[in-house]
């Protein structure tokens, strides 16, 4: 009878040189994905893992942990997410979210302005009102650059309860407890005017947004219209692949949007020969943030379309969603864009044809849904501009 071959023993020795050669190998992939900060951060969390005598919520940790983690980059646009607030914002963006029944802007530093309240939500039966604004989320404060992260800690799941803090108009700091519930968004609003003016106004850019003002725009022009005004005064903004699609729609051929990423390459969406020929133009104000103050500034460019209103806030970075394993994400600023043309609207917005600010009263009718269109300035305004 032949001897084996190989022994146990040499088995045994070319299993653990395997193993070996495999966790060479991980550490060697884990630094040249992670780095040494990487591995730092995991250094430190075994530390506490192991070592740390106090009592302490793991998942709190490692909230605090990511937030730190992304102040840290110094983007305003970057944030992060626990997994409560990523399934909300999964939820919301589908144009219907659970939340308070409440339209916010972004315009005031202390917090959410209020612009709109459905009287059958949560926030309409509890009282709060048009004009106000929540200054805290369950004891968490929206001041400064924090009010962007706000719509996500008031989202949630349907049944839970929050506190709000809500500053009157007259100074007045009041706590109001709430429970989220359901509620619909309808993200578009059209009609045609006595002088064969189309108006659009669109809240944000999330699911199906494109096809609702596409939709729109071909129905106004069937029923007559010679322009088309699109107002996005108070409009967050949302997903590119829905700017991108509405901006093919209305456009003739040629460049609508560039990107280049952290390595510096760059990506160009082309729109097509078909397009709506018609005049056109965009109502901006503060609160005209993201796709919406881009989507200004691309009609603006490629069809000759006036911009009328005030100063937008001139964001250049998009951002990418990247899930994590304890259900919470990062909003992560991914891309650089640009116009077509090139033209990057960091630090200055959009290009105004007409700088117009809306008195306060009316400003607060238009936040509501309330301002008669032929007491709307900045409306008239561009009604002038295209000639009518």
């Amino acid at each position: 009878m032949k001897e084996p071959r190989f022994s146990k023993l040499h088995l045994l020795l070319a299993g653990a040189v395997g193993a070996l050669l495999a966790a060479f190998a991980l550490c060697v992939t884990l630094w040249l994905v992670i780095g040494p900060h990487g591995l730092t951060l995991l250094e430190a969390w075994g530390a506490a893992r192991t070592q740390f005598v106090g009592e302490y919520d793991q998942d709190k940790a490692i909230d605090d942990t990511m937030r730190g983690l992304v102040t840290g980059l110094g983007d305003r646009w970057s944030y992060y997410l626990d997994a409560e607030g990523y399934a909300a914002q999964n939820q919301r963006r589908t144009n219907t979210y659970v939340g308070i029944g409440v339209t916010v802007s972004y315009t005031d530093e202390r917090g959410l302005l209020i612009l709109t309240v459905r009287s059958d939500g949560p926030a309409g039966k509890a009282g709060v009102k048009t004009g106000e604004v929540i200054t805290a989320v369950n004891g968490g404060s929206l001041a400064g650059e924090a009010r962007y992260e706000g719509v996500d800690h008031i989202s949630g799941e349907e049944g839970t309860r929050l506190t709000l803090t809500v500053l009157a108009q007259t100074g007045e700091e009041r706590q109001v407890e709430l429970t989220r519930a359901a509620v619909n968004n309808e993200a578009v609003h059209s009609q045609l005017l006595e002088n064969g003016l189309g108006y659009i106004k669109l809240d944000n850019f999330y699911t199906n947004s494109a096809d609702w003002v596409l939709q729109a725009a071909r129905e106004l022009e069937e029923q007559g219209a010679k322009a088309l005004v699109f107002d996005m005064r108070n409009n967050g903004g949302g997903y590119v692949d829905e700017l991108t699609k509405m901006l093919d729609g209305l456009l003739p051929e040629g460049p609508i949007f560039r990107t280049w990423s952290k390595s510096g390459q760059e990506s160009v969406v082309e729109s097509d020969e078909n397009y709506v020929n018609l005049p056109m133009a965009t109502l901006v104000n503060a609160g005209t943030y993201s796709a919406a103050e881009f989507f200004a500034a691309q009609l603006q460019e490629s069809a000759g379309a006036p911009i009328v209103g005030e100063e937008t806030s001139g964001k250049g970075y998009s951002q990418q969603v990247v899930p994590l394993f304890n259900g919470g994400a990062l909003n992560l600023s991914t891309a650089r864009y640009a116009t077509g043309a090139g033209v990057s609207l960091v630090g200055t917005g959009v290009t105004l044809d007409a700088q117009l600010s809306l008195a306060e009263e009316k400003e607060l009718l238009l936040a509501a849904g309330q301002l008669p269109l032929e007491e709307d300035d900045q409306l008239q305004k561009a009604v002038e501009l295209l000639g009518f």
